[in-house]
């Protein structure tokens, strides 16, 4: 047991494959329980939100289930999550989450459950607010000097502070001089905001002058700026410190005075409220979080500053006191209170490593047992040593044939992809322009072994695949019962598509009400979306792949794509997408390296992760365990950024082209409004050319 190890005392890992940011980990008792136990609330790109309640757990064992209070899919990436008072006519703590375009205050309560999982939680939607432009972070707090109630302060990516008085929108102000949003904080005994900005100096904003100061709506340049179009928005103080910053806190202790804690890529600032430097400290590492918390010596701060190396430093002002080893690299620390455990230090990672901790050692409750001095009889130790080794060959010999983890699953959901595509394509409605879209048959079977209430079966596919069935429900399912379904997969969209793989996920409720779910993956074959064609020499991008084993006949790996007559001597495979782009597979004869070669950027990734798959299966099948490919060139960066580039292009253009189109069917309208008019009339009228401009209408619509 090391000393300088963090001890683990709760811990759990978040979804799969989800991202996590400085924002999204917050700390208190959001449910209003009154027992001062705080709640670990997390929220992450995907949109998951998730509530813990963690209890300490012995070495060994898993988390509970019931430690997880509330998870919920809010569809949006959540950016950030706050608690406060953000509920108008109560005092009561709400959950404020921060979304791209949307800013959302919920109420978080409990009610006391009747089944084996315990309590339920939920959260109720007080009120949101649709943000005109895309937010980057909020802070909070009482704007000036209101009592009782929290603000909010969202900024944007383009440099506005938009405040909302609760259920209500406020103002919003451009900050001057803007460049790139920088982190925010505001201070309660200023009354002021202070940011970070491009040109690397800390600002402070008075909250009377951001009121007082010219609306958004009347944004012009400085230079440009009139008395008459209001009070411009002037910065109360600035410190220059020379480098970006990854967070800013603003802290107020009983022993200490305000202080505003600003942490740089190289230095650690702590500042007066008139913007002096009150100390700095120099820091010999990378680092990627930090929090101020209180210290027991009077007029010190305890701070602790995590690093990209997996170490958490405590400092008591500029005096580092204790350093901790990490399992991962923090993107966000708090420190909480749980069951009369004060000071937990709460870890959360980008990829969703959560752990609760503390420092220094477990106490060894391990007591010498009293020496016996009795003297040792032998043949009783021989007779009960006799014994015990009659009961282990017993137990050898009736294992269970399940494993436990089998054991467990009351409803098992597997998926088989058919090795051969439909003879008769399934395909419906394809925008594909090749000629017959394939499709592959998938046999989905769930077996039950306990009953099994209203089951139904969802079946997912990254689009531009599609299913000619996603959703079955079912009966009820009996004991050792079964299912089965039989649908296809084809390709709809004429396009690519990320990845060949699907999920089948079965939902049901078990005899006493509780919801269970069960869930499996399948894989769908590369000819699904391309078929074998002749291999082409030139190419605009080509992706070498360096492996440490002798290059592989085609024919072995892919016999599905390779004639059998061509024998070992095909070191050259064409593959054809059926949106009608080509990519092209060679193998070196000389050298241990294959390469992927195409026209579009985008298609050599399908091929590449197919090739790469293919040759693991094989040295797996040859129980060869060093395996590994290598890939030695330059990231495409370029390339990818001119797709990005290309790809935002053409949604500017369908933008335009649906406001050209939307005008151009309200001039179409009108002309036929007036026609029908002229047509109805009983006196003939001149139809004074409204038919030559209907015409000429009809045909701009038909282009557009």
């Amino acid at each position: 047991m090391s000393l300088f190890k963090a001890r683990d005392w709760w811990s759990t890992i978040l979804g799969e494959k989800e991202e996590f940011d400085q924002g999204c980990l917050c700390v208190a008792d959001v449910d209003n329980s009154g027992s001062g136990q705080d709640k670990v609330i997390v929220g992450s790109y995907k949109g998951y939100l998730r509530i813990f309640n963690p209890h300490p757990v012995k070495p060994g064992d898993e988390v509970q289930p019931e430690d997880l209070l509330l998870e919920v899919q809010l569809r949006e990436p959540i950016l950030q999550v706050e608690v406060g008072k953000f509920v108008s006519g109560t005092e009561g703590l709400h959950l404020a989450v921060l979304h791209c375009r949307k800013l959302c205050v919920y109420a978080v309560s409990g009610t006391q459950g009747n089944v084996e999982h315990g309590n339920q939680y939920q959260i109720k939607l007080m009120y949101e607010h649709n943000l005109q432009r895309t937010a980057c972070n909020m802070t909070y707090g009482p704007f000036g000097g209101v009592k009782g109630r929290d603000l909010i302060c969202i900024q944007s990516m383009d440099g506005m502070l938009m405040l909302f008085e609760q259920e209500s929108y406020a103002f919003g102000r451009f900050l001057p001089g803007f460049l790139l949003p920088g982190p925010l904080a505001y201070s309660s005994r200023t009354d002021s905001f202070i940011t970070v900005s491009s040109c690397q100096q800390v600002e402070s904003y008075k909250y009377q002058v951001l009121a007082f100061a010219t609306d958004a709506d009347e944004r012009q340049d400085t230079e440009q700026q009139k008395l008459s179009s209001g009070k411009r928005l002037v910065v109360d103080w600035i410190l220059n410190i020379g480098e970006q910053a990854l967070d800013i806190c603003v802290v107020s202790f009983n022993q200490g005075a305000s202080s505003v804690f600003v942490l740089g890529e190289r230095n650690f600032f702590c500042l007066k409220d008139n913007g002096q430097i009150r100390f700095m400290k120099k820091l010999d590492y990378s680092p990627s979080c930090f929090i101020p918390y209180c210290s027991v010596r009077e007029g010190t701060i305890n701070t602790l500053i995590a690093n990209h190396s997996k170490i958490l430093n405590i400092y008591q002002d500029v005096t580092l006191k204790w350093a901790t080893q990490l399992p991962c690299i923090p993107i966000s620390v708090k420190v909480a209170n749980f069951q009369d455990l004060k000071g937990v230090i709460v870890t959360l990672s980008d990829d969703g490593h959560l752990q609760c901790s503390y420092l220094g050692t477990d106490p060894s409750l391990f007591q010498a047992p009293k020496v016996d001095s009795r003297e040792i009889n032998y043949e009783e130790m021989n007779a009960e040593m006799k014994e015990l080794q009659k009961i282990i060959r017993e137990a050898t010999k009736t294992q269970d044939i399940l494993p436990e983890s089998e054991k467990q699953k009351d409803i098992t959901v597997t998926a088989e992809v058919s090795a051969d595509l439909d003879e008769e394509s399934q395909a419906i409605d394809s925008e594909v322009k090749a000629g017959a879209v394939p499709s592959v048959t998938v046999k989905i079977t769930i077996q039950s072994r306990v009953t099994a209430q209203k089951p139904s079966l969802a079946v997912c596919v990254q689009a531009p695949l599609a299913v000619t069935c996603d959703q079955f429900v079912f009966d009820d399912l009996d004991p050792d019962s079964s299912e089965t379904v039989v649908l296809s997969v084809f390709l709809k969209e004429n396009c690519s598509p990320p990845e060949l793989e699907g999920t089948c996920l079965v939902s049901y409720n078990t005899p006493t009400g509780i919801p269970r779910v069960s869930q499996c993956s399948f894989s769908l074959p590369l000819k699904l979306v391309c078929f074998p064609a002749q291999p082409s020499k030139a190419a605009n991008h080509k992706l070498t792949i360096d492996t440490n084993k002798p290059p592989i006949s085609f024919v072995t790996i892919f016999p599905d794509f390779v004639d059998p007559c061509e024998g070992d001597q095909a070191n050259a495979l064409g593959f054809q997408f059926l949106t009608g782009s080509k990519a092209t597979l060679l193998a070196s004869k000389t050298s241990q390296r294959y390469r992927i070669q195409s026209d579009q950027l985008e298609d050599l990734w399908l091929v590449t992760k197919e090739l790469i798959y293919r040759l693991e299966e094989h040295f797996k099948k040859q129980n060869c365990k060093d395996f590994a490919c290598t890939f030695s060139g330059s990231i495409p960066l370029q390339e990818y950024f001119e797709l990005i580039d290309r790809h935002f292009e053409l949604r500017l253009n369908a933008e335009k082209y649906q406001e050209l189109l939307s005008e151009r069917a309200v001039q179409f309208r009108a002309i036929e409004r007036r026609l029908l008019t002229r047509f109805k009339d009983k006196t003939p009228a001149p139809l004074q050319h409204l038919d030559t401009l209907l015409e000429g209408t009809f045909r701009e619509v038909s282009a557009v």
